[in-house]
């Protein structure tokens, strides 16, 4: 195995953080690491990292087995530029590089030559060093750097750019280029979504897809975890619990195990009921004392089923308005913004409308100006040029990802009763309570608050402003995976109509009725969700190609040769699409199969705890004869699965 944690415990004081965490890493290995904020999920990665002890427990790792950390903050800082610092993870390399280049020199000179051995010294040197350089991909280091800089959005940076210069989420990214080009055996990524737009997004997926070590990230994007784990652990009051399969999967398995263990749970407390009865009403006549007394005796040796804990507390939350727009809501024509006189406008020819009640999507790649639009229509940027008319009865409300309407020196309560001012404090405090600030927590400074607890305080003070309008900028960043539903839920309950930015493509794909997409020369626009969106761009892409071979078809010999080409390429990206479906379909089968023997086995299991059953010796055999056959059948259609997740 790659990592093996176990027994591991850790507490801040009196507080308990993760107690008794085990679980292992297998080579090459995709493991989520999942659980609401504050569950413990980066302290686990600090600590296998080496950054902070651990309480008690052990981690195991073979000693030549390399650990590479990306926490959620670590933007590089550097005061080199981008070249030097992507070189400087090959510095091993170049040192190689430069000593061949010496040798060369040596071999070339006369000198040597006239001493045999000294000779045959250096070229049998030079002759290992090669082979060595070559295998560790030293003739590949510039390719390796310029394809993950063009991946994660650098290929169009000067290279001898200062780290230094650069905003805060570039850096992040270069960070995360940096530590990808190290290549270590265990990859461990903290919130490596952040600061990515969507496409870069879908390259890192492929990377990691194909990545060689093994991996073990903390995400909240799910349609990033379904695409890239195999696994996933979570951590839930403190301790940890493996699932096999994506976060969809988990999703799936932990509500059909909670579904099995309560109607255990409660098969068992009816029983334990009838025989407390029957024990009441018999125990005290002496022609059935002795039944009674029997009764007793097997319900103390009875092993108690825990009830299953249900979900952790969550965020509850809902938005209201208090009267309709009219129908047109908004419309925006022609709009460019310009940031400096000298340059291009950041985008210009912006035109799209808005209706009662739609849902609508704006995406572009970091950059092109989407948060500075969505200024422009609260009126907190100038435009150059354009238009934008809203309609009557508007009502807005602005989620700003930078939360910069929030003050610093403020408490959490008063942040959001000095908003508004004419609600009592009950009223205030039960809507914070809401959004999981009770007791001492609506005292703490807003300027000691995570990303996800301002997340919360914004989103409490737009759920109080009642607008028939929301204009959300990037609203699911910094939640965890469950406030991201109660989020979903609410916004889909709302009757007013919103416009948001989202990188989060699973929002985007439960959310999104039409999306506009931005680019520096105007608008495109797309009716559905992200995937819709995604697969009407392949359909016009694949109308293109068979226009363009058309057309090539009839310019004569010249242009055949690429009509082939393109033909080919065409019909092999159709075979690839077909190959790709039917292994979906058979990875479904697969997962039902999956299903419907856990199922039986449930089922089987519960009968075990049927004290009709356990009294009979016969029944049990067969019974546990069943479960294991079930268990060989389930063991080898996981095998089937994961061999076709490879």
């Amino acid at each position: 195995m790659l990592l093996q944690v176990s027994d591991l415990s850790k507490s801040y004081g009196a507080q308990p953080i993760l107690s008794s965490i085990t679980f292992q890493i297998q080579p090459r290995e995709r493991v989520g690491l999942v659980g609401v904020n504050g569950a413990g999920k980066s302290t686990l990665l600090r600590i296998i990292a080496g950054e902070m002890s651990a309480d008690s427990g052990t981690i195991y790792k073979a000693k030549e087995t390399t650990i590479g950390y990306l926490a959620q903050t670590s933007g590089l800082q550097s005061d080199r530029t981008i070249e030097e610092e992507m070189r400087a993870v090959f510095a091993h390399l170049l040192d190689a590089e430069a000593e061949l280049r010496s040798l060369e020199h040596k071999i070339a000179d006369p000198a040597l030559q006239e001493d045999d051995k000294a000779y045959a010294d250096t070229l049998d040197r030079y002759a290992r060093l090669s082979d060595w350089f070559r295998e560790k991909g030293g003739f590949e280091i510039e390719t390796k750097i310029r394809s993950v800089l063009h991946g994660m959005n650098f290929g169009s940076f000067p290279m001898d750019t200062v780290v230094s210069t650069l905003s805060g989420g570039q850096k992040t990214r270069l960070a995360l280029a940096r530590i990808l080009l190290q290549a270590p055996d265990l990859l461990m990524l903290d919130e490596p979504t952040n600061y990515l737009d969507i496409a870069t997004l879908t390259w890192l997926e492929d990377y990691l897809r194909s990545y060689s070590g093994g991996i073990l990230v903390v995400s909240h994007d799910r349609y990033f975890l379904d695409a890239v784990v195999q696994t996933i652990v979570e951590i839930e009051r403190h301790t940890a619990k493996r699932y096999t399969g994506n976060y969809s999967r988990y999703i799936d398995l932990k509500a059909a195990e909670y579904e099995s263990q309560m109607k255990m749970y409660e098969k068992q407390q009816d029983e334990i009921s009838r025989m407390e009865d029957f024990i009441q009403r018999n125990l005290v006549r002496a022609s059935t004392t002795k039944r009674a007394q029997s009764r007793r005796k097997a319900l103390d040796k009875l092993e108690r089923i825990d009830k299953p804990l249900g979900d952790l507390k969550k965020a509850y939350f809902s938005f209201e308005i208090d009267r309709q727009t009219g129908n047109d809501v908004l419309d925006v024509k022609e709009l460019s913004i310009q940031f400096d006189e000298k340059k291009e406008p950041l985008f210009r020819n912006v035109t799209f409308r808005l209706e009662r009640s739609e849902n609508v999507a704006l995406i572009g790649p970091n950059g092109i100006g989407k948060s500075t639009l969505l200024k422009a229509l609260v009126g907190d940027q100038p435009v150059l040029d354009g238009l934008i008319r809203w309609g009557t009865n508007v009502k807005i409300g602005y989620y700003d990802q930078e939360h910069t309407g929030l003050n610093p020196s403020n408490t959490v309560l008063s942040e959001v009763w000095n908003a508004y001012p004419h609600l009592e404090e009950a009223r205030i405090r039960t809507v914070l309570g809401n959004f999981l600030f009770s007791g001492d927590d609506v005292q703490k400074r807003i300027s000691s608050l995570s990303g996800g607890e301002k997340a919360r305080v914004s989103l409490s003070k737009l759920m109080l402003a009642r607008a028939n309008m929301l204009i959300l900028d990037e609203p699911t960043n910094h939640l965890d995976l469950y406030s991201k539903e109660v989020l979903e839920s609410a916004l889909l309950d709302y009757d007013g109509t919103l416009l948001f930015i989202s990188h989060d493509r699973y929002f985007l794909n439960k959310m999104a009725e039409r999306i506009v997409e931005l680019t520096p020369n105007g608008t495109h626009h797309f009716l559905g969700n992200y995937d819709e969106m995604i697969e009407k761009k392949r359909e016009n892409e694949e109308l293109k190609m068979e226009a363009l071979t058309q057309t090539q078809g009839k310019t004569g010999k010249t242009t055949v040769v690429v009509e082939t080409s393109v033909t080919s390429t065409y019909e092999a990206d159709k075979q690839a699409k077909r190959d790709e479906r039917n292994r979906q379909r058979k990875l479904e089968q697969l997962e039902q199969d999956i299903a419907r023997l856990e199922g039986e086995i449930a089922v089987l299991e519960e009968q075990l705890t049927d004290p009709d059953v356990y009294n009979d010796y016969v029944r049990i055999q067969s019974i546990q004869a069943e479960i294991d056959s079930y268990k060989q059948e389930l063991q080898t259609a996981y095998s089937a699965w994961e061999t076709m997740l490879a």
